[in-house]
């Protein structure tokens, strides 16, 4: 049960960066469309790891952390904003040895591993959360009515191979269209939900009184806080994409499109359809119609419900969906290397569906110089849950760093998201 009691929350992936059309196989990883028509001959990945998350629970300050030299407390100095439906979020993604390379003047294919997690927790009440962070020692009284709370936490393996094609080729007009199939490979997973769960603590007493039914389950082995991939079950995803580019200028036909500066680009994915089966998952459903003493609780939520609630225990198979996400882009292109992208990231599973992961819904704006040896970008995205985030990245070579909440990190007292992403390939360039 030790998702409920996270200190720290850090989702998209790579922000700024895949629009880039020289990032190869982090574009295809948006786009699988991006896998032809590129300006690289070959871009082989060795490495790299995207880190995104957070929560309108907590407000998040870089300067104060830093400046404290590692006594930062995000329980006691970090600011808070707990409501009836507060939400986390945790996002990382981590791209293994992988490739893409051309077939044919019209046609390449790429070859993509992950390792890849996801933690979301929405509608928990952010008094409840933290009286049990805080081992129920706190001093006031509250009461709280949660909805719709539920949560996962999903851990998975992926081996993808991408396929695109251009479909048009025209002087003005080039479309072109990709897919990905994916092989999953599910570590595990642990999900919670209830239809209704109400009640209030009376301090001076050390009494929890709540009325409702919370489901509580984990597949088969599962430890969260040892994720290993020794027990796998496998499961089959899917990404689509299409990106449609225009010329302002007739061009000769002899030129490749790689070679030649489009006016637009707009492109259309999605991405994560699949889920992934395990079977004999374990799942505690906890009739919580009590009145209970909190005076001997001990860091431990699910040997509480244990002591405290009548349950049922069940075997059974749990679906975890992927999550499951629609990417929009609108590049321009304002001189021969300044560009000026809109991106909309949204997510395609319901907030409130058990046993699912989601990204959270995103616009993003961001000027962008771009070369063939470096590109630089300063992306602002409007996010979910009422966060504005401004960072900063850049591409040199085969080295790419960058964050797209950086700045907003160290100069706000009250960010809600954070990212941070590296990564090191070989591009081989047309």
């Amino acid at each position: 049960m030790g998702m409920v009691a996270i200190n720290l929350s850090f989702g998209q992936s790579y922000v700024g960066y895949a629009v880039d059309n020289y990032s190869g196989i982090h574009g295809v990883i948006y786009n699988p469309a991006n896998v032809v028509g590129m300006p690289l001959r070959t871009d082989i990945n060795l490495t790299s790891a995207s880190v995104f998350g957070g929560s309108d629970y907590f407000g998040i300050n870089l300067s104060d952390i830093i400046s404290s030299d590692g006594g930062f407390d995000f329980e006691e100095d970090a600011e808070k904003f707990p409501t009836n439906t507060n939400n986390f979020f945790f996002n990382i993604d981590v791209v293994g040895p992988s490739f893409m390379l051309n077939l044919t003047k019209k046609s390449s294919i790429g070859v993509i591993s992950r390792l890849r997690g996801n933690l979301n927790i929405n509608d928990i009440n952010g008094e409840l959360y933290e009286a049990v962070v805080d081992d129920f020692d706190v001093d006031e009284d509250f009461s709280f009515n949660s909805e719709h709370l539920n949560g996962t936490i999903h851990a998975w393996g992926e081996i993808g191979v991408a396929y695109g094609r251009i479909l048009v080729d025209k002087p003005q007009h080039f479309l072109k269209g990709g897919v990905t199939l994916k092989y999953l490979m599910g570590a595990g997973s642990l999900f919670l939900s209830s239809p209704g769960l109400q009640g209030e603590y009376t301090a001076s007493s050390e009494t929890l009184v709540t009325q409702g039914q919370l489901n509580y389950g984990t597949s088969e082995g599962f430890d969260n806080d040892d994720v290993n991939f020794s027990n796998i079950t496998s499961g089959v995803g899917l990404d689509l994409g299409f990106t449609y580019q225009w010329y302002d200028n007739a061009s000769v036909d002899s030129l490749p499109k790689y070679k030649q500066p489009y006016k637009l680009k707009v492109g259309v994915s999605v991405t994560d359809i699949g889920s992934i089966s395990y079977d004999d998952a374990k799942i505690s459903r906890y009739d919580l119609n009590a009145s209970v003493s909190t005076a001997n609780y001990e860091e431990d939520v699910e040997s509480f419900l244990e002591d405290n609630y009548d349950n049922i225990d069940i075997n059974e198979t749990a679906t975890l969906q992927l999550p499951t996400a629609l990417h929009l882009l609108v590049d321009y292109r304002l001189s021969k290397k300044w560009f000026v992208s809109a991106q909309a990231d949204l997510s395609m599973t319901k907030k409130d569906s058990e046993l699912s992961s989601s990204v959270i819904n995103t616009a993003t704006v961001a000027p962008r110089l771009e070369t063939k040896w470096f590109s630089f970008y300063a992306p602002l995205s409007f996010r979910q849950y009422g966060d504005v985030s401004f960072g900063g990245g850049f591409r040199l070579g085969p080295l790419t760093v960058g964050s797209g909440s950086v700045f907003t990190n160290l100069l706000s007292e009250s960010s809600k998201t954070t990212d941070v992403y590296v990564g090191l390939k070989i591009p081989i360039y047309r």
